[in-house]
């Protein structure tokens, strides 16, 4: 994020001593004290907000940035098809890559991916996408992903890290190739 976001502070009686700030829907949120004057926080908050933007930097991009990315992977290489609902990152997939829930449109990131190169993103989440018009891995899904130049790097680098991990191969998802047994590391069914 290059622009200055907006800046909340809340003030708490509770609040003793201590500072924070999060990164709530966009905005900096800092919590402060409620007897803080106003000379320190103009000198506190301006380095609360540059490290709460800088970790958000590090950590990836932000689900609404996802979101926009998808979109215009799903223009580029779906033909504009597969239109999401949402799409966000999760802390709970240590199994697989990616999931879509194609009832509701819902897709979730592995937050493994964020430190991950865009190109990696970039084709798990293409993947999710085309499981919004191909349910499973058949020749039609296939032939979609395929459009994505640098799929088979993407997924070597999948693999790389699996394999430095000490884990088997991760899937993307779940779901076993059409006509072909379960590959070694996929999840079962």
């Amino acid at each position: 994020m290059d622009k200055t976001p907006e800046v909340e502070i809340v003030r708490s009686a509770k609040r003793r001593s201590t500072l924070s700030a999060s990164l709530v829907e966009g905005r900096v949120v800092v919590r402060v004290p409620a007897t803080i004057s106003t000379s320190e926080l103009d000198r506190m908050v301006p380095g609360l907000v540059r490290r709460v933007m800088a970790k958000q930097q590090r950590s990836g991009p932000s689900d609404e940035q996802l979101m926009e990315r998808s979109l215009l992977l799903s223009r580029r290489y779906l033909d504009g098809r597969a239109t999401p609902v949402s799409v966000r990152w999760v802390g709970n997939q240590n199994r697989r890559w990616g999931s879509c829930t194609t009832t509701t449109g819902q897709i979730r990131l592995s937050d493994r991916l964020q430190k991950m190169p865009q190109y990696v993103i970039d084709y798990v989440l293409l993947h999710e996408l085309t499981h919004l018009l191909h349910a499973d891995h058949g020749p039609g899904f296939k032939a979609m992903t395929s459009r994505y130049p640098q799929g088979e790097k993407a997924e070597a680098f999948l693999a790389g890290v699996s394999f430095g991990s000490g884990l088997p191969p991760i899937p993307l998802d779940d779901l076993p190739d059409v006509g072909m047994p379960p590959a070694v590391g996929h999840a079962p069914d």
